[in-house]
């Protein structure tokens, strides 16, 4: 049976529960903590049945509903929250979360919550989670375990292992690394979230390469980490290395690619090289240029860096799919006789791409264009085109070729004039975004642009950003993409921010928050309101060196939880505030506490508990947790990799955390 689905909820259904409302997860304490209370050692039951009674699941039932009334988990309005035990209910890995219900008119949870009838293993609570009433079976009894308070009992708890002693956490990190046998895949766990830990030092660093590839993401990577990984003998890691890190110098590439023998890495290599614009020394060109395999020379015939002997040596190549490679960048380093070879190639692979590159300098008749298979849209947007032929294709039945047509920078006055005016939406667009338009024939262009539609930066305005009168005349341009563009620039004339800051479209305005440095105070206010980031700009705009952080404890009971959450950067803030906002009912306001340096330890105790993934496992980095808190967070597989990223773990762990043998330590 499965769960979170369609055998969860035949199971509740056959016990007589009713589930009622939207499935949203509760903000309680979540099941897996509920049943750490259940079933604890010390534990004691409000009521013991004997499993030899005759009556055992009416009983069961009886004691049940007496308490669940008695200890107000039932609600006046008859719904309560429940959760079976997982060895019942569920295959899945991933989190379970409490079912709000209602019985029926015939319930039957003791007969049906468990492996048989008569023994049951299931825990229900109150809808604000501070009543719990657990039902498991021991060898002879089924117990019924309550608990009252429990909101104030996890304060206390939390409060309780706070509390630490160096002799205990000594004690602690010893229980680890003396007594715990690491499975395999806890020690991968390990290993994968050790490779983000700011704590890790050079050496834990070098001892993961061949145990993950994750921290070749790091931004702070030790040159002496990637030249390991450079010359490990797995391909592993040096496939992973060279498809990860973009910022390789060309002497590493040129150590990749001289070293290797497998021609199938060799041309991962090629591909991965060209994809990451890597520029190479005169020896890796080399090696790329005279690899025995076709398919290493295609990815080679395609690299712009290519040296002018090369290309001349790879534009006679046997295999047609280099030469047409070749064309696109290397057309430069080749004579007259090389391109009119490749012009007349025998195949027609090699003739389309040479005459796309020629027809860059001079006009392109249409008896040439009429001879292109594949490359016809780029031609039509990149080449210089004969009169006529732009007249074809200014008035051709397929949108497409006009809207190539409509980027082409070599096109006639009238001919533009046709395609601002055409029928096709995409058409006109294309043509409202020329660089060569006057903002009076911009705005004169008929479009209907989607505010809330993705937008690509304009080339052309990127290009201008360090041009502060174009950078004026696009702030004030009527055009949104235009003004959209301008605002990406990282600094900007201050009537152009003034502008911009005010533009009536609140993407431009959050682009202006996100990449512009100049962006006023009261604006990235405004945008933080409604944003939270994005992956290519992360933090932005609270991040912003201009970001108000004077004056921002007013906000400490704003209604938007947003909002509330930057009085903790007010350098007049407390870790009371921390503490007062760790319990706030917005999960993104406890993530922010539970991330804050001030968070006390009884706090990220209590926040391991909190009912959202991203909350808990931000207060499994806290730094100040207790070590008996930590080792048993990366002794569990569900949470032992934001325990390998908590910064407070003692070097000596973490390098025996990456022993294959995880041998005994002193821990000093």
């Amino acid at each position: 049976m499965t769960c979170g689905g369609d055998g969860l909820a035949e199971l509740l259904e056959r016990a007589g529960l009713e589930t009622v409302g939207d499935g949203r997860a509760e903000d309680v304490l979540p099941p897996r903590a509920a049943w750490r209370s259940v079933i604890a050692y010390e534990a004691e039951p409000a009521v013991a049945v004997l499993q030899a009674r005759p009556d055992l699941v009416a009983e069961l039932n009886a004691q049940w509903h007496r308490l669940a009334v008695e200890r107000g988990v039932i609600g006046e309005d008859g719904v309560f929250l429940v959760d079976v035990a997982a060895s019942h209910t569920c295959t899945c890995s991933g989190p379970r979360q409490w079912t709000r219900v209602r019985l029926t008119e015939k319930w039957d949870l003791a007969g049906v919550l468990g492996d048989r009838p008569g023994r049951p293993e299931f825990v229900t609570a109150s809808t604000d989670g501070d009543a719990l009433l657990g039902v498991t079976s021991q060898e002879y009894e089924i117990w019924l375990v309550a608990v009252d308070c429990v909101k104030e009992q996890q304060e206390e708890a939390a409060r309780a292992e706070a509390r630490e002693t160096p002799e205990e956490r000594e004690a602690a990190w010893d229980s680890l690394v003396r007594r715990f046998p690491a499975t395999e895949r806890l020690c991968q766990v390990w290993a994968e979230s050790l490779a983000f830990n700011e704590a890790a030092d050079e050496e834990v660093l070098l001892r993961l390469v061949g145990l993950t590839a994750h921290h070749f993401w790091r931004g702070d990577l030790p040159a002496v980490v990637i030249d390991a990984a450079v010359a490990h003998p797995s391909w592993q890691v040096r496939g992973a290395l060279a498809d990860i890190r973009q910022d390789l110098t060309a002497e590493q590439w040129d150590r990749l690619l001289l070293d290797e023998r497998d021609p199938k890495h060799l041309f991962q290599l090629a591909m991965l090289t060209e994809n990451a614009h890597a520029g190479l020394t005169n020896a890796g060109y080399e090696k790329l240029a005279t690899a025995p395999d076709a398919q290493v020379r295609i990815e080679t015939a395609r690299l712009p860096g290519l040296p002018a002997r090369l290309a001349t040596a790879l534009a006679a190549d046997p295999d047609p799919r280099v030469r047409a490679g070749l064309c696109r960048f290397s057309w430069p380093h080749l004579d007259r006789r090389r391109r009119e070879s490749l012009l007349a190639d025998p195949e027609h692979q090699v003739r389309e791409a040479a005459a796309l590159r020629h027809h860059q300098d001079r006009p392109m008749p249409r008896a040439v264009f009429d001879t292109l298979l594949h490359l016809a849209r780029r031609a039509a947007e990149e080449c210089r085109l004969t009169r006529d032929l732009a007249e074809h294709l200014a008035t051709h039945d397929d949108p497409g070729l006009r809207l190539s047509l409509a980027s082409n920078p070599h096109l006639d006055p009238d001919l533009l004039a046709a395609l601002a005016d055409d029928e096709d939406d995409d058409v006109r667009l294309q043509v409202s975004v020329r660089p060569d338009l006057t903002e009076e024939q911009r705005a004169a262009v008929r479009v209907d642009i989607d505010p809330s539609g993705m937008r690509g930066e304009l080339a052309w305005v990127r290009a201008l950003h360090d041009d502060p009168e174009a950078m004026r005349r696009c702030a004030a341009s009527s055009h949104l993409l235009v003004r959209s563009s301008a605002a990406r620039a990282k600094r900007l004339p201050p009537d152009a921010v003034e502008l911009l800051g005010r533009d009536e479209d609140r993407v431009v305005r959050l682009f202006l928050a996100e990449s512009c440095d100049d962006a006023p105070a009261d604006m990235l206010l405004e945008v933080w309101g409604w944003w939270d980031g994005s992956l290519s700009h992360p933090g932005r705009p609270r991040t912003h060196p201009n970001f108000p952080r004077q004056g921002l404890l007013r906000y400490a009971d704003d209604p938007n939880p947003r909002m509330r959450q930057l009085a903790l950067d007010d350098p007049e803030s407390t870790p009371e505030l921390v503490e007062h906002l760790s319990r706030d009912p917005n999960e993104d306001v406890r993530w922010r506490a539970a991330t804050d340096p001030r968070l006390s330890a009884a706090a990220a105790v209590r926040l391991l508990d909190d009912p959202r993934e991203r909350v808990w496992r931000a207060a499994a980095r806290c730094p100040r947790l207790p070590a008996r808190t930590l080792v048993r967070l990366l002794r569990d597989s569900r949470t032992a990799g934001e325990a390998a990223r908590n910064p407070a773990l003692p070097l000596a762990v973490m390098r025996w955390m990456t022993e294959p043998e995880h041998p005994v330590l002193e821990v000093g």
